[in-house]
């Protein structure tokens, strides 16, 4: 916050999406709280995790003891805990985290709805889908500006949870998007090979002028994995950027762009580096992206050589002498003593540096060099990184190591000091946007001023006097003094009356803040009442991901309708002219629901006054919580889609008051969890005990290499093949191109099936993927009798 940031968010030890990032215990919580409040710094606690039943009411307990501490608000993702918050005390702003995946307008107009004060979009929206929404809801939106990027829709990616029983929606991810991989054909063609699911990270600088103007209320940086010198370089740099924006909103976005390249191409005499390649150098992978906010089609968003930090390139080994561990190189960037590199893959701290036979400290571009102390296997020819720089560590290390204030908040003094009456002094926060504006603290001495001996006191000395706020975090704008004349008071009474003054104003905001929350946990509000009917006999629901175009559904279906209860078929099917024929036979004879997609983005304008009136449909597989109200006027069945993430009764009941009547359970539970859930649940709930899941949702083609389609691309998607991506252990995991939605889904390398008998479900369902004519029959047929299929291509249920 000493770099100038507006807000920091912070972990507790519980609840948060950083489960492996070092974490704030409830005393230092307490203490961050209370240092950032004092610096007119905002804090906002992430409760950004799904929750089971036995956790909420710990969650909510640790919400009311952190807001009691004077935290600023809660990044919530669990819908059961973010409606709970809202209704019970609306006095805690929550904030609608990036992991709900709120990609559209009627998103954010359904959170803002429950209460929800700030929404945190989802990072794949443009600059204008972005403007789209800031100009039509009263909810304050954020957007993330800087930081590592997934690759897939955050709250839509179960890939680190199936695989390895490590879930990102628990905030245990094991980044399974960092490893490298192999893109194959049906015939096992190699496509492409290396970190093909990994991002640049974002650097959305030049994307600050038309965010601003378009109304966004916050940027967030990632950082709760980066060193602290990563976190300081880059708010520092964010914060000159914003600034410049801020004081010329009059300029052009042509202006304002020159006005920031100025500005980031500036040197840092402390480092020698402008401030853009302190940027580069406090980490990035390959460069950076511009992620999803331009409007073109982003060709440069994945880096596929290398998935951690690159640095700047150095060079390539020349020569290596083991014996002395000796490396040289010819420099392509400056280097120092104390500098870490990477030599194939192994981090180096530079420990000695030679030109010719002389030590040195530094060395420019172009100098050829030796690094000493060397050791390892290492092969000319070798690429050397430099990862980190001592010099721009360095610059940067008292702003979080050193007990020193760089950010400071601007007060107006009054000071008065009159004969015959005691000396005062009126401090008042200057800045409209801060905690402090038009607070008031005053500060009195006891001693009255005496008649001056010699030289008396002026006006000038004790604005002199006063104004040496030192190190603590104001400075006085103006200082008015009442001065009398002739009088005399010592210069440390003078900054006795400063200081007291100081920590009145300080008192003030801690009490009004902090000291003043008393909000206590209401046990009745925490109850859950279950009404679930317990049918006589357990249906089947079955959805179809159809691919096949030419797969003929009434031939493969109609001997089993007598079995089949629900039949969930693509919103795409029912837009594409080609299947309306099939569609309406389908509607005839089966139970037909709309199996909605989980993103659809503004700019799709669906029709579904047509499409409700031209097929005798039963209702719709809800995927969004944005699609809630937009589908509810019909007055049919809405069943909510596992990737609405609820992990608990709370959740079930939200989804019940906004009108869904089943609900589908989430692949991510255990057994165990799964069959608590059921218990809690207020509406019926459907199992999936066949299928291949869904890992990820990405907005990026794998094939176009691209997050949108353009001209000139091969269009492989529209070939009747499949393609897959083959990890380091051979596994392959189908993905599937969709450029009617613009994104790709990649699915399990596994199918999931398993024994259901345990469980007291009121719904069983059927997921099909690539299964032919002949194997629908079977897996319906086997699921009916409940026997799971077994081998190497199937998985039990999820036991992590």
């Amino acid at each position: 916050m000493q770099n100038g940031a507006d807000s920091v968010y912070l972990g507790a030890s519980q609840f948060n999406a950083r489960a492996r990032a070092k974490n704030f215990d409830s005393e230092t919580l307490k203490e961050a709280i209370r240092y950032a409040k004092l610096r007119d710094v905002k804090v906002h606690i992430t409760l950004n995790i799904l929750m089971k039943d036995d956790e909420f009411e710990d969650a909510v307990r640790l919400a009311l003891d952190c807001y009691n501490s004077g935290a600023d608000a809660f990044i919530v993702q669990d819908l059961g805990l973010l409606q709970y918050l809202t209704q019970n005390y609306p006095e805690i702003p929550v904030h609608a985290s990036t992991q709900m995946t709120v990609h559209n307008l009627e998103g954010c107009k359904q959170l803002e709805a429950m209460g929800v004060q700030r929404i945190v979009l989802a990072r794949e929206l443009s600059f204008h889908e972005i403007k789209n929404i800031c100009e039509n809801t009263n909810c304050e939106i954020e957007t993330f500006l800087h930081g590592a990027l997934c690759i897939s829709y955050s709250g839509q990616c179960l890939f680190s949870s199936i695989i390895g029983g490590r879930s990102g929606n628990r905030g245990l991810c094991a980044g399974p998007c960092r490893l490298p991989y192999t893109l194959l054909d049906e015939n096992n063609k190699e496509l492409d090979k290396g970190y093909l699911l990994s991002p640049r990270d974002l650097m959305g600088a030049s994307s600050l002028p038309e965010l601003i103007k378009a109304g966004v209320n916050c940027f967030k940086i990632e950082g709760r994995l980066k060193n602290p010198e990563y976190v300081g370089i880059v708010t520092r740099y964010y914060r000159k950027l914003i600034d410049i924006v801020y004081e010329n909103l009059d300029k052009s976005n042509a202006e304002l762009a020159k006005l920031l390249t100025e500005e980031e191409n500036k040197i840092n005499p402390a480092t020698s580096m402008t401030y853009l390649e302190e940027l580069k150098q406090s980490f990035n992978r390959g460069g950076f992206s511009k992620g999803h906010f331009p409007e073109m089609p982003n060709k440069e968003l994945i880096y596929p050589e290398m998935a951690s930090n690159t640095g700047f390139y150095l060079g390539k080994v020349q020569n290596f002498n083991p014996n002395k561990g000796y490396i040289t190189l010819k420099l392509e960037h400056t280097i120092g003593i104390g500098d870490k590199i990477a030599v194939d893959s192994e981090n180096y701290t530079i420990s000695e540096l030679m030109k010719g036979n002389t030590n040195i400290r530094t060395a420019k571009a172009g100098e050829v060099v030796t690094i000493g102390r060397m050791k390892g296997n290492i092969k000319q020819g070798t690429k050397i990184l430099k990862l980190q720089s001592k010099v721009l560590n360095d610059d940067i290390a008292p702003t979080f190591q050193e007990e020193k204030e760089f950010k400071k908040i601007k007060l107006t003094a009054s000071v008065t000091i009159h004969s015959n009456q005691k000396t005062s002094m009126e401090v008042t926060g200057y800045a409209s946007t801060s905690i402090y504006y038009q607070e008031t603290a005053i500060s009195t001495l006891d001693v009255i001023p005496s008649p001056a001996q010699k030289a008396p006191l002026t006006q000038e000395a004790v604005i002199s006097q006063i104004s040496k706020t030192g190190n603590t975090p104001f400075e006085f704008e103006t200082i008015e003094v009442s001065l009398d004349d002739g009088l005399f008071i010592p210069v440390k009474l003078l900054n006795e009356l400063r200081r007291n003054a100081l920590e009145a104003l300080q008192n003030q905001i801690i009490n009004k803040h902090i000291t003043s929350r008393n909000l206590k946990l209401n046990q009745e509000t925490l109850e859950l009442h279950t009404t679930t009917p317990t049918p006589s006999q357990k249906s089947i629901n079955l959805l179809l991901t159809i691919l096949e175009k030419n797969i003929n559904y009434n031939d493969c279906l109609s001997p089993l309708v007598t079995e089949l209860h629900k039949l969930y078929i693509p919103l795409t099917y029912f837009i594409l002219k080609e299947f309306q024929d099939e569609l309406r036979n389908l509607c005839e004879n089966y139970n037909v629901y709309i199996y909605m997609p989980n993103i659809i983005r503004d700019k799709f304008k669906i029709d579904y006054d047509k499409i409700v009136q031209d097929f005798h449909i039963k209702g719709f597989v809800i995927s969004s919580i944005s699609q809630i109200n937009l589908l509810k006027k019909y007055n049919l069945e809405l069943i909510g889609n596992y990737n609405l993430n609820v992990y608990n009764g709370y959740s079930v009941k939200v989804l019940k008051d906004l009108g869904l009547q089943t609900l589908s359970i989430t692949p991510e539970l255990n057994d165990e969890d799964t069959q608590k859930l059921l218990v809690t649940s207020c509406l019926p709930l459907e199992l999936l005990v066949y299928g291949n899941i869904p890992l990820m949702t990405m907005n990026y083609c794998l094939l176009g290499k691209s997050n949108k389609c353009y001209q000139g691309c091969k269009r492989l998607c529209d070939m009747q093949q499949k393609f897959y991506l083959k990890d380091r252990l051979n596994f392959k995991f189908r993905i599937l191109p969709d450029n009617f939605w613009n994104i790709t889904k990649i699915y399990n390398s596994k199918i999931t099936s398993f024994d259901y008998s345990e469980f007291d479900v009121q719904a069983l369902r059927i997921n099909i993927l690539d299964e032919s004519q002949e194997e629908i029959k079977a897996i319906i047929s086997n699921v009916i009798h409940n026997i799971p299929f077994k081998g190497n291509d199937y998985c039990g249920h999820f036991n992590k």
